[in-house]
């Protein structure tokens, strides 16, 4: 890691030269005498070596202005004296200069860049320059299909370039370190990573079950192959949209990070309840987070108990009503768009809405495990340190009780822990049974 690092350095040194020539150069020609010559701006940048940071300007291609705009979006995080001749007042009304754009930060002293402060290095006063790079700026440039920067928001009244160069934490963290930064946990982004130590010899699932996972599978490995070097990105959605369904505890969430684990992908659950509001918009809002952090970065999105935002669209009877088939609307939008993996996991399909049943590249049955499953799951539950006292038959179990994986690990932890309890090792037949009847009575059912 340390290696990746130094890389980066040596690579952000060059562009931060670079920068500061430039910025001097366009300092002296904006300010140069009447009828002096103009002044060379160096817009050639440095060639780089082998960092993250150069692979991926090298992976967008990124122009020389792209480049700078990157570059001074950084510097008030790596090395901020940089921006300082820029607070250098107008004689004329005795305060900073414009056209050079700035925010005085709450916390730093120094200068906060805007998409002003970006335009004036480019364009100096040339209009037609200055349009140009604006474009920069929009929806569909790299820099906001990558999630790499954008501008703070603005009031109405001001200008948008007036807004600070905000670059993503995730990407300020590789070009520094080298390392991917998993985003935290919070209200700006409401889902956890999610991981198992277990392997796929411990998902009992039905051979059919197995395929259909196997071709997400397959999807992870060489989708992007299939869409670039095919060349079937023009005729194929970027994405791949999977509906678990199945009665609670069959195995859908270890699936899903079992995908994830053997594929090289972050499997991130999303908390519906930090989602989910009840104030117009918020819910697009708090989603289209989730999504623009995910973007290019092939994690695989799990919305569990998903019935919660992609159930049955209802009747329009009152606004409530219009807004809540308006989230719908937005969600399918945006699932069609993402170049990544979602997967829904319900209890039951017929309550996911039929719109996003039809946009579904799988929809995987999880089914209760039959009697043989049943015996496998029971085998393969214990620690090996525990002790099954003689009377215990797996197979009887297996056959009597019908129950699910997520169930049988339930009784398991609780005999397990009744054994420790008595600083034992082996496991009581009645502590199963009474775990077994625990289990039944919180799903209302009789042993």
């Amino acid at each position: 890691m340390d290696d990746l690092l130094n890389l980066n350095a040596i690579d952000l040194d060059l562009e931060l030269d670079w920068f500061a020539d430039l910025l001097d150069a366009r300092l002296k020609s904006y300010f140069r005498a009447a009828g002096a010559d103009p002044v060379p701006i160096p817009m050639t940048p440095p060639e780089l070596g082998g960092s993250p940071y150069a692979e991926f300007i090298r992976l967008h291609g990124f122009s020389a202005e792209e480049r700078l705009v990157l570059i001074l979006a950084m510097i008030p995080h790596i090395r901020p004296q940089l921006l300082d001749v820029l607070w250098i007042k107008n004689e004329a009304t005795d305060r900073g200069c414009t056209e050079f754009g700035g925010l005085h930060g709450g916390s730093h002293g120094g200068f906060i860049p805007t998409g002003e402060t970006a335009l004036f290095i480019l364009a100096g006063d040339d209009l037609a320059t200055r349009f140009r790079m604006m474009r920069m700026f929009e929806g569909d440039h790299p820099f906001a299909r990558a999630n790499v920067l954008d501008l703070s928001p603005t009031s109405s009244v001001e200008p948008l370039m007036s807004g600070g160069l905000t670059i993503a934490r995730e990407c300020l963290h590789r070009f520094m370190t080298g390392d991917e930064r998993r985003p935290n946990f919070n209200s700006e982004f409401p889902a956890r990573l999610i991981e198992t130590r277990l392997d796929w010899s411990h998902l009992v699932l039905p051979t059919s079950t197995l395929e259909q996972l196997e071709e997400i599978r397959h999807w992870l490995l060489h989708g992007s192959t299939l869409l670039d070097e095919w060349g079937m990105g023009e005729k194929l959605r970027p994405g791949f949209t999977s509906l678990f369904h199945g009665p609670p505890g069959t195995g859908k969430t270890l699936s899903a990070c079992l995908l994830g684990k053997h594929c090289g992908c972050d499997v991130y659950k999303i908390d519906l309840s930090m989602v989910v509001s009840k104030y117009i918009g918020e819910t697009e809002k708090n989603l289209a987070k989730v999504f623009d952090m995910a973007e290019h970065r092939r994690w695989i999105l799990f919305f569990d108990e998903a019935d919660a935002l992609f159930g049955r669209r209802t009747r329009v009877d009152d606004s409530h009503d219009r807004y809540a088939n308006q989230e719908i609307s937005f969600l399918l939008q945006r699932i069609e768009e993402f170049n990544g993996v979602v997967i829904l996991a319900s209890n039951f399909k017929s309550n996911i809405d039929d719109a996003f049943i039809r946009r579904f590249h799988s929809v995987v049955y999880f089914p209760m495990p039959k009697q043989a499953e049943r015996r496998r799951i029971w085998q393969n539950a214990f620690s090996a340190k525990a002790v099954l006292e003689p009377r215990i038959d797996l197979a009887r179990l297996a056959e009597k009780y019908e129950v699910s994986g997520g169930t049988v690990m339930n009784v398991v932890r609780y005999s397990s822990l009744k054994a420790l309890s008595r600083n034992d090792a082996t496991i009581f037949l009645e502590d199963m049974e009474e775990g077994i009847r625990r289990e039944f009575q919180k799903e209302g059912r009789t042993v």
